[in-house]
This record gives C-alpha cells, structure tokens and sequence, in this order.
C-alpha cells in the first residue's frame, strides 16, 4: 500500500464514528448496537486492557492498523472485546496468516500479561506481611502455577476485520486451508481453519453497502464504481444529497485510492463530490475537444466547421488553435 494511501485509510479507520460502523456492519448487520463513545483507543503503541482475575489494569502492545477496547454493560456486568481493522489497499495474498499471527500474539500477550499481574499481586502482598495463611491467599494448582493463568481467568475476544479499499475482487485466500492444497480428509479434520473477515466493496451489493451509517457509505460506493464512469454517475445521482456533503477525510481516502482528480480546499470541511466529479469531467471534455480542433485544423478543416464539429463557439475554438485576434 502507498505510503499516502496507507496514512490516510489509518487516520479515517481511527475515527471512533467509522470503526464503529465497520463492527456494526460486520457483527450486526448494520444495526446501531457499538456507539463511539463506547470504544477507547490508547496511543499508537499501547492499549489498558482489564486482564486477569483481579482486573489489574496493564498495557499492551498494539499490531494492528487500528484497535480499539469495546466495553458495554451487559447483565449487570461490563464485558470487553478488542476491534481490530486491517486496511489494505492491495490484495495481500498471505492475509489469513497476517491475521491470524495478529490474534494469536494478542491472546498470547494477554496469558503473559495476566500472569505478569499475578505476580504483581503476590509481591505486593509478600512485601506487606501477609502469609500463606490469610483468607484471600490463593493456593496455585500445579497448572495455575505453571502458565501463571488461573482457572478463573478469562481471555478477551479479539476480532479482527480486513476492510479492502481496491475497486477491484479479492481474488486472494480468505482462509487458511485455501493457501494449503490438502485433500485428504483425515488431515482435513484435524486441521482449525483460520478465516478472514473481510469487507470489499467490489464484492458487495448495494444494498449491502448502505447498511453503512458514516461516510463509509460513500467511499465504498465511490470506489465500487470508480472504474465504471456510467454507473458511477448513477450512485451519484441516487444519493446526491451525501456525495454533496461528503467529509474531508473521506473525499481524501477516496481521492487516495482512486485517483479520480477531486480537487477541494484542504480547509474544508465537506467536500461536494457530485460538483468535484462534474468539473473533472467538463475538464476532460474540454481537453478531448481541443484535441479533436487540433487535429481537424491541421487537416485543413475551416475554423466555422471546427467549432461546429467539437460544439465549441468559433473564438474559442481561435484560442485553441492559436489564431491571433482570438480569445480562449
């Protein structure tokens, strides 16, 4: 992924508003149920997460593009889980591995983490005095003290999605067992499969895609279509009062991957991409039909029917052509 590209999807995906719509999109199929305010990002490299039994607070380091920490009330209790996003702006063709590698150093670094807080704990109690005697002593089984997680504690659910921003299928593995050519099914068996979750807009309908409630929506639309200029102009039109407030960040993303030649003014706030797509093509009209002057002008056409044959008046045609006396 271009360095650019890479920056930008990374800043939009961070914004708490868009990764919760890509969860409630992926978990719940488009209903409300992750709210921002219920996600917490630490900085670049570390994440607190409540690991073991006696919720010690302790930070991890974070592999992911982005991760965030969901906590929600839940039965009178507050349940966690990590979010993860991948963004990739090429077909990664080892992306099930990448994925799987993430989660597993994850539940990996959580049993360290929950075992560095065991001893924590039990060091802390040493040093004030308390002996093995005192009521909240806990005596370790052989296989507590061995991986230094308890019988009690629990792991949290990590899930990761890989959000593709190509215009193009994902032609690659979305699992394990598809970048492995077994067919014996004994082995088959005994091998846990990996599976990628993914989002790609080229794979989706349409109706899938406006299961989104934030300016996803339409970067997925946009770059859906971006190679289809007829289609496209008809998801344009369709959802003209969206694309005509799009945000800043979004119009950059969307600029990043399909370099369509949006130009706006990096203060805005919105962009109006409906306006932004119609200059690029008026500019693309313009350029065509001065080629076309151009070539019939040296093949000895006059300038009357020129201007007739590109639909331009006859002093512009003029201009182009470089006629003294005329104007562009």
């Amino acid at each position: 992924m271009p360095l650019k590209a890479d920056t930008i999807t990374k800043d939009y995906v961070k914004d708490a508003g868009v990764f919760a719509d890509i969860f409630n999109y992926y978990i719940y199929g488009g209903r409300q149920v992750i709210l921002p305010e219920q996600l917490t990002e630490r900085d670049s490299t570390k994440i607190a997460l409540p690991y073991g039994a006696d919720g010690a607070v302790v930070p991890v380091q974070k592999f992911r593009d982005v991760q965030k920490l969901y906590a929600a009330m839940t039965d009178g209790k507050i349940e966690y889980v990590l979010y993860g996003a991948e963004n990739q702006a090429e077909i990664h063709y080892a992306m099930a591995v990448k994925n799987n590698l993430y989660d597993a150093l994850e539940y990996a670094g959580q049993v360290e983490e929950v075992a560095k807080s065991h001893r924590k704990e039990m060091r802390q109690k040493k040093e004030q005095g308390k002996t093995s005697a005192d009521e909240d002593r806990k005596t370790l089984s052989a296989g507590e003290f061995l991986s230094g997680f308890w019988k009690e504690d629990r792991l949290i659910p990590s899930i990761t999605v890989t959000i593709f921003f190509g215009p193009e299928e994902w032609d690659g593995p979305l699992s394990l067992l598809e970048m492995m050519d077994v067919s014996d099914p004994d082995v088959l068996a005994s091998m846990d499969n990996y599976h990628v979750r993914m989002i790609a807009p080229a794979q989706m309908s349409d109706e899938e895609i406006m299961k989104f409630q934030s300016s996803l929506r339409e970067v997925m639309l946009f770059i859906k279509y971006s190679k289809d200029s007829e289609n496209l102009s008809r998801i344009l039109e369709a959802n003209a009062k969206r694309f005509m407030e799009v945000e800043r960040r979004a119009a950059d993303v969307i600029e990043a991957i399909t370099n369509s030649g949006i130009k706006y003014d990096e203060s805005e706030e919105v962009v109006n991409v409906c306006q932004a797509i119609q200059e690029i093509r008026k500019e693309s009209e313009k350029k065509k039909a001065q080629e076309v002057a151009g070539n019939l002008y040296r093949m000895g056409l006059d300038i009357e029917k020129i201007a007739q044959a590109v639909g331009y008046a006859v002093e512009t045609v003029k201009g182009w052509i470089g006629i003294e006396g005329s104007t562009p």
